[in-house]
């Protein structure tokens, strides 16, 4: 006897005979002779005997046609077989229009959810069929029954969920040194260890390229200047060693000579040993500068996750205040300047300057000078962006300016704003640890629901009791999904869990990544803050003090519930300011069928991005700071705090260093500055006019428009979904 039924979702319900009636009667009513309630009956009673305690719906669907072909009505058999195949086509049809639209390369928000993927490529559509059909079976199969009914009622959205069959993981702060120094395997040929700058540069590359294959999102390197400043003087002993091959000399004393720069000079006037040493060093800083040049050009040019986009890439630097340091950071600083190709702005790696006070940003500091040129930089080509080692909540009580590994314990930072720092479950740092997964909170759809509640101190506590019910299930989520990728198998990550991941290299092939996988951490993110807060008052937190202690409130309400999930589940659980880029339309379009168009929450077809001032409010950089800054101390899981300037910042450093110092002021944690950048693709023309259709130079109308999606850039926009589109004509100049 049937007791339960399992539905093509996965979901087991109870056996429900009216059901199968209604199918037949339908199927009858289609005939001349109508129905036949007797016989309906007669077999539904004969296929509730009959069947096994647990059927799914196609195995009952079959004995319906297998009873239906036995009875004197065989043309009811007939319509039923037929009605069954079009219910079949009609659930199929929604994939078969989603393929059409990757195959005819439709520009639309399936095919643009990832602005830095090339879904036009064939490589690019092969990604897509895959992920689009991946998330069903996600769905009816690996997720929770709460978790599915969250994500389809708009409350909840689980990032990378086309990768969650893998078990890999988000990213990582690749520990580059061990790498660098012992070589690596991952799984066909290896690598040797680096000797040379050159070398360095590459295996850097190839560390990067290799884990993305690996994993489903950014790959960083937290102390760039640190790692490959040793290749530095090794570059240099081989020159000196080259010029006592030519001039017969013993010059070996200079293998380890002391000097303050490796700065390119003349040798006018300069003889013996004096001279060599400098020729040597002006060999070297060549060297390295070809070696930053090298490495640039293949983040933009070597294709990762089949062939169809670039290695997602971060690299943080700017407080080695060694000579062969500080040579790297100033080679890699003028390669970006002067940009890749016939003078193209890179648009990986993301770059980070690591602000330190005493370090990398004062006057009287070592590194001030380097940090100057790095504004600069900044201005002309967007990167670097700024890390605050100084914010309060970035502090390592470990960090000595006389340690040589100090690096250890500097938060670095990837890709959008992913940041891993605390850690409950081994040394507090950023290296080799990273984002196991993340899922965001919609606040605005919990927010609208209590709208109807006339009294606001009641509507703000059911917001609250909303709150928590999706915030336990999002916990819930994360932890179902943490127990599926500690299943997974050391050799399914050759690259990751021999070199990178904290850990990893003292388990063996066939061990499960179980005993590792909790130096990682799990993101609940969030969206819309802005649009919750009119929702609930009227206003958003950059115009209203009311709005903005409510702000404070629901965020850090977040903070300590993650905490209580820290405890209960023991993982490091964050709260992340999400990077919403194709989520940033996807929310807003399911609450506009909802609920239709309301002033300032959903008349936009975007909501803000997690703490974020909304782009259309026009207000100073100093009253943007003020507002986003304290949401930077509860969400260590990731946040970023960016300025919109006008005109052109080419020449115009000093507006970039006081955007740091606004940073500096409100200890916000990380920072990035917008501004417009025009080239034409023809000439190579650049300038910062706010629409430049056409070349004044060569009148080529192919202009490439530079502009940030999130906390990356994208050199065309023509690879943008229409939310994001939306949202950048939106953005107004903080002035």
């Amino acid at each position: 006897m049937i007791q339960v039924v399992v539905k093509r979702d996965g979901r087991v319900v109870g056996y429900n005979e009216e059901k199968i009636k209604a199918a037949i009667r339908k199927a009858m009513l289609t005939t001349e002779l109508g129905e036949d309630e007797a016989l309906i009956q007669k077999i539904a009673d004969r296929i509730g005997a009959h069947g096994t305690e647990r059927m799914t719906v196609e195995e009952i669907q079959d004995m319906v046609e297998v009873e239906l072909m036995n009875s004197p009505r065989k043309e009811v058999a007939k319509r039923y077989i037929a009605y069954r195949d079009q219910r079949s086509i009609a659930r199929k049809a929604k994939t078969r229009d989603m393929f059409h639209e990757i195959i005819e390369a439709k520009n639309n928000d399936i095919t643009r959810e990832n602005a830095n993927m090339n879904t036009d490529s064939p490589a690019g559509m092969m990604m897509k069929f895959a992920s689009e059909t991946t998330k069903p079976f996600v769905d009816d199969y690996l997720l929770s029954a709460e978790a599915r009914e969250a994500v389809r009622h708009n409350y909840i959205h689980i990032h990378d969920k086309d990768y969650y069959p893998t078990k890999s993981f988000t990213c990582v702060q690749h520990p580059l040194d061990n790498i660098l120094k012992y070589g690596f395997t991952a799984g066909h040929g290896e690598s040797r260890p680096a000797k040379r700058i050159e070398t360095a540069s590459i295996i850097a590359c190839i560390s990067l390229e290799t884990a993305q294959n690996e994993m489903h999102g950014g790959q960083a390197i937290p102390a760039f200047d640190f790692y490959l400043a040793p290749f530095v003087r090794s570059s240099l002993k081989e020159e000196i060693e080259v010029l006592e091959n030519l001039s017969g000399e013993d010059l070996s004393d200079l293998y380890d000579a002391k000097f303050d720069d490796y700065l390119k000079k003349p040798l006018d006037g300069l003889t013996g040993k004096e001279r060599y040493l400098q020729h040597a060093i002006n060999r070297t800083v060549g060297r390295v500068h070809q070696a930053m040049e090298a490495f640039i050009h293949n983040m933009n040019t070597i294709h990762s996750r089949g062939g169809n986009q670039v290695v997602f890439s971060s690299i943080n630097y700017g407080t080695d205040t060694s000579a062969e340091g500080r040579c790297i950071i100033r080679e890699l600083l003028h390669s970006t300047y002067e940009g890749v190709g016939n003078g193209a702005t890179a648009i990986f790696p993301i770059q980070i300057w690591k602000k330190k006070r005493g370090v990398s940003y004062l006057p009287t500091d070592r590194n001030y000078d380097l940090y100057r040129l790095a504004c600069k930089v900044t201005a002309r080509r967007f990167f670097p962006n700024f890390v605050n080692l100084d914010a309060t909540y970035n502090q390592h009580e470990k960090w000595n300016a006389d340690d040589p590994l100090r690096y250890r314990y500097e938060v670095a930072t990837m890709g959008c704003r992913t940041r891993v720092f605390e850690n409950r479950f081994g040394e507090k740092t950023s290296i080799g640890r990273g984002n196991l997964s993340f899922t965001t909170v919609n606040l605005v759809r919990l927010a609208i629901e209590c709208m109807p509640v006339q009294d606001r101190k009641e509507r703000i506590d059911l917001f609250f009791r909303k709150l928590d019910e999706v915030l336990e299930i999002t916990a819930r989520q994360l932890n179902d999904r943490f127990n599926f990728q500690k299943t997974a198998l050391v050799k399914q990550f050759p690259l990751l869990m021999s070199k990178l991941w904290n850990g990893g290299d003292k388990l063996r092939p066939n061990e499960t990544v179980e005993a590792v996988i909790n130096q990682g951490t799990l993101g609940i993110g969030f969206i819309g803050l802005a649009e919750c807060l009119i929702a609930l008052t009227g206003k958003h937190h950059g115009e209203s003090d009311e709005a903005q202690a409510l702000g404070l409130k629901i965020v850090g309400h977040m903070r300590s519930r993650v905490n209580d999930f820290c405890e209960q589940y023991k993982h490091n659980y964050s709260v992340l300011a999400t990077p919403a880029e194709g989520l940033s339309g996807k929310f807003t379009a399911k609450d506009r069928k909802s609920f239709g168009i309301i002033a300032g929450i959903t008349d936009k077809i975007y909501y803000t991005n997690s703490n974020h001032v909304p782009v259309y409010y026009h207000c100073s950089p100093k009253h943007k700071a003020e507002v986003e800054a304290p949401y930077h101390a509860l969400t260590g899981g990731g946040h970023i705090f960016y300025v919109e300037i006008d005109g052109d910042a080419t020449h115009n450093p000093d507006a970039i260093a006081a955007i740091v110092d606004l940073m500096n002021q409100n200890n916000i944690g990380y920072c990035s500055v917008n501004h417009n950048r025009n080239r034409c693709m023809e000439c190579g023309y650049e300038d910062a006019s706010a629409q430049l259709d056409e070349c004044p130079k060569c009148h080529s109308k192919e202009i490439d428009r530079l502009q940030r999606i999130t906390g990356y850039l994208v050199g065309t926009t023509d690879r943008w979904n229409n939310a994001k589109l939306a949202e950048l004509n939106d953005r107004v100049v903080h002035e």
